[in-house]
């Protein structure tokens, strides 16, 4: 048997720099939603969507946040463009107010349909006096 490994990604990753964990949470959202629409001023804030979330950990939390967006949009067909997020760190919790619109392929230009998030190389960490974190989606 003769076989070769061949180079190929069907992965999107990005990096997130922000001075504060409420904003490293909202830009991980908006990158999570962008990577699915390409324009998202073209998703209307008409509906709004409350969540609670609480895990063991920070790490964990921003996992299970990009999940629930994931959720939402396959479950729901819901989009969003806007995020009011408030971490709680010391109780590794996060409430959160999204802002969006159900998905209408005519109105909204999909790009790539995010399945998951992964675990490969997801951090989230606090650097001098910022949080940083890498993420990759598997589309």
């Amino acid at each position: 048997m003769t076989y070769k490994f061949i180079e190929h990604t069907a992965d999107v990753a990005f990096e997130i720099k922000d001075k504060t964990l409420d904003e490293l949470f909202e830009s991980a959202a908006l990158a999570t939603e962008q990577t699915m629409i390409k324009d998202l001023k073209t998703i209307k804030t008409t509906t709004t969507k409350k969540i609670k979330l609480k895990a063991d950990d920070l790490e964990e939390l921003l996992f299970n946040f990009l999940q629930e967006l994931i959720f939402l949009k396959d479950a729901k067909l819901l989009l969003f463009s806007k995020f009011k997020i408030k971490i709680d760190q010391d109780n590794n919790s996060l409430t959160a107010e999204l802002k969006g619109e159900k998905l209408n392929p005519k109105k909204h230009e999909l790009l790539v349909d995010v399945k998951a998030i992964t675990y490969h190389k997801f951090k989230l960490e606090k650097v001098k006096n910022s949080w940083e974190s890498f993420i990759i989606l598997d589309v």
